[in-house]
């Protein structure tokens, strides 16, 4: 894991990873037109850069050069280079914590190290899926060609996942690990009762915050827990069904083999 560092002045971005690499490629280069691909940013979007370091600088960060074999250019000035050079070193400080943090973090996900290493990972996380729950895995069920996960939210509410055994050995799932739950926005339905012996549904129990409704969908959110909150996208038929309202109490469903599964 890689932090990114950020320096502020006067309320607005100084320096960051994108204006160093700029102001390091036009050292190289000694030309703006030829430092802003390699970054990349646009001509005029390196300028916008320049102009900002510069004026929010004590002192000139790059100058312009004249004359020369190929005409004019750009520079760094010395305090640009010292800037540089600040925020490089600044950086490896700031790196060298992080590791040291997150290999503390490492030994107890009960410490604060831990929650914090473990919320950094959920954060880098992009992903197209709407409802993203952090599980604690309970126990593994073997099947003919699958394992069904059984796993816990907040500790108390049980979900199932359906994977493959070639999942659980090259992700290393084991009892007690955390696990990220990604589950798709239309792979969730809504229902008023939850479904009479049936063990092939995760249904979470919850009230409906919000409703966005559209001429051929109806996107629905639900809040299941103190701070979790699951999204369904119904199709009109659906919709009309179940007819939700904000307010009233709703049961969020999916099935165990909708979900994925991410470390």
């Amino acid at each position: 894991m890689q932090g990114r560092l950020e320096l502020i002045s006067g309320g607005a971005t100084l320096l960051a990873d994108a204006r160093i690499r700029l102001l390091e490629a036009i050292d190289e280069q000694g030309s703006i037109s030829r430092a802003a691909p390699l970054v990349p940013l646009s001509y005029k979007g390196a300028w916008d850069a320049i102009e900002a370091m510069n004026n929010l600088s004590t002192e000139s960060l790059v100058e312009r050069s004249t004359g020369g074999r190929h005409g004019g250019g750009a520079v760094l000035t010395a305090h640009g280079r010292r800037m540089v050079e600040l925020y490089r070193a600044m950086e490896g400080e700031c790196q060298l914590a992080l590791a040291r943090l997150l290999s503390r973090g490492m030994e107890g996900a009960d410490s604060d190290a831990g929650a914090f290493a473990c919320f950094l990972r959920n954060m880098a996380l992009r992903t197209s899926a709407r409802n993203q729950f952090l599980c604690t895995v309970v126990s593994l069920e073997p099947t003919d060609v699958d394992v069904l996960l059984h796993l816990s939210l907040d500790g108390d509410q049980p979900l199932s996942v359906l994977v493959t055994q070639a999942s659980v050995e090259r992700l290393g799932i084991r009892e007690g690990m955390s696990l990220m739950v990604l589950v798709k926005a239309s792979a969730v339905g809504l229902g008023r009762r939850a479904p009479v012996a049936r063990s092939d549904q995760n249904t979470l129990w919850g009230t409906v915050t919000g409703i966005i409704e559209g001429a051929q969908r109806c996107e629905v959110t639900v809040q299941v827990g103190a701070h979790r909150f699951i999204t369904a996208v119904l199709t009109a038929s659906d919709a009309q069904r179940v007819q939700p309202e904000v307010g009233e109490r709703l049961c969020a469903l999916f099935s165990p083999s909708s979900p994925l599964v991410s470390l």
